[in-house]
């Protein structure tokens, strides 16, 4: 693809979000850019979240991880199935019935403000770093396929690709989110549809075909029964789930969308029928994995070192003009349908928990901006950071720490859920802390001291079990005043 090529494509893209966003932030307010008056329709949101859930890591990694760990990724996502239950069943419930904007204000209703103050602070830490990182991959690729050609610097192309996400998320938030979600979601679906369907024509497959080579591939393997492996069923189901529940139900980015439909049971109808979109569009990565597997050994194509460079070396290579610009805005869609709603996100949990934005009267739309503003210039810091370190292993180790911070936060909704104890609020902060950091030395240990065992996804649920097990520490004898039921 020409350099051309490619800035026609991505130029075209960001036109078609910046006409997106006019029409959804007229007449827009902050009651608009938090909850989009609430008036969001379930499909459009449900349609929507999977673009915003399948990652510019997802989008290219699932399919080139079939050939180490085949449809083993299936395991984790049939829990994050039963997960998303537990969000429709009983968070969205409880978040509707407080008529919630951020949905860490639970945490001072139930805790105290330490307490809240920790929870979100917790969401902040983590969503400025997964955001930014994401984001810092989806540059990567635009340097990549556009700036290099004309000696651009890698920051100038950062700050290019974030200035945009400003320029169509400072009004609308998270209505304009809403939509321009649809539109991610259906270009990442084309993507990979398109790209099946050139590898069926070119290995002269019809549907039968296809269904016969996924089926008798040994990369289609999905179930591992040994205790030992990270790909253990058990293991990935539990975290499925658990990690579905605290990065998804307890995650301002996700549930602040799932809130701007018009009541409870509209919002629990987006859940289900989400999770269902979600599971087949995991399917459709993983049976392109093992096409993609099946035609390069086919055409005697090498695979390459890292499996994450297979399907963009197919798609912008091997499999015609066509595919190789759905492809383009389909790793551009993945990439910026989380980081949009991640900015979109941090303004507000920062707005409402900490500045507590409905007490400043006139102020607050021009309070709103300038976080607005002080988020887009800090994930652009992080962003320049992680391209100066400039080692892989220690940027995805930074991105496995910020995951930590997940725990604490499930603990402290668990815990809170789960009884109807007081705590000493004042002491909270330090358990969040003191929690995600012994998680870190047990993970890096774990081979010397329990007998060769890895932790994998289920060092969450032993986080978010020391967070509780200090919570049960801080127990007040005297009764919460508030109950939630």
């Amino acid at each position: 693809m020409t350099p051309i090529l490619v800035f026609s494509v991505i130029t075209g893209y960001f036109l078609l979000l910046m006409a997106i966003s006019h029409f959804t932030s007229k007449q827009a307010d902050n009651n608009t850019f938090f909850t989009a008056n609430r008036q969001s329709p379930w499909f459009l949101v449900a349609y929507g979240m999977v673009g915003a859930t399948l990652s510019g890591v997802t989008f290219i990694s699932v399919p080139g991880e079939v050939g180490n760990s085949h449809w083993s990724y299936l395991q984790f996502v049939m829990g994050n199935m039963v997960g998303y239950a537990v969000i429709a069943l009983i968070l969205i419930p409880l978040f509707y019935k407080m008529k919630l904007i951020s949905i860490y204000e639970y945490l001072k209703d139930r805790f105290g403000k330490n307490a809240y103050y920790a929870g979100s602070s917790f969401f902040l830490i983590s969503q400025t770093v997964g955001a930014s990182f994401r984001l810092f991959l989806a540059a990567l690729v635009l340097q990549i396929a556009f700036f290099d050609a004309f000696g651009i610097p890698f920051w100038v192309t950062v700050l290019v690709t974030i200035a945009l996400i400003w320029l169509y998320t400072f009004r609308g938030g998270i209505k304009t989110i809403v939509w321009t979600d649809t539109l991610q979601t259906t270009f990442l679906l084309l993507a990979v549809l398109i790209s099946i369907y050139m590898i069926t024509e070119e290995m002269n497959l019809d549907f039968g075909g296809v269904l016969s080579t996924i089926k008798e591939s040994e990369l289609s393997t999905i179930f591992d029964w040994d205790w030992r492996s990270n790909h253990n069923f058990f293991k990935n189901f539990l975290a499925g789930m658990f990690i579905t529940i605290a990065m998804n139900g307890l995650d301002q980015n996700v549930m602040q969308k799932n809130l701007t439909c018009k009541n409870q049971r509209e919002a629990q109808k987006n859940i289900f029928w989400f999770s269902i979109v979600f599971f087949l569009s995991t399917m459709l990565f993983l049976a392109l994995g093992v096409l993609l597997y099946k035609y390069a050994a086919d055409q005697g194509i090498a695979i390459p070192e890292r499996t994450d460079d297979l399907y963009p070396l197919l798609a912008l290579n091997y499999f015609g003009i066509l595919a190789g610009v759905v492809f383009l805005l389909g790793i551009t869609a993945a990439a910026f349908s989380s980081a949009d709603s991640a900015l979109t996100a941090l303004t507000t949990s920062f707005c409402v928990d900490i500045l507590d934005i409905q007490k400043r009267g006139e102020k607050q739309k021009k309070t709103r901006l300038l976080v607005h503003i002080g988020f887009t210039i800090l994930m652009f810091l992080v962003i320049i950071v992680f391209n100066a370190i400039n080692d892989s292993s220690v940027v995805s180790a930074v991105f496995k720490v910020a995951g930590f911070t997940y725990g604490p936060l499930l603990g402290l909704f668990a815990y809170g859920l789960m009884n109807k104890n007081a705590v000493r609020d004042k002491w909270v902060p330090l358990v969040c802390v003191l929690s995600p950091i012994i998680s870190v030395i047990l993970d890096f240990n774990s081979e010397n001291w329990f007998n060769g065992y890895q932790f994998g996804f289920e060092i969450l649920l032993v986080n978010a079990a020391i967070t509780m097990l200090g919570l049960f520490g801080l127990y007040k004898s005297r009764p919460i005043s508030k109950e939630i039921d």
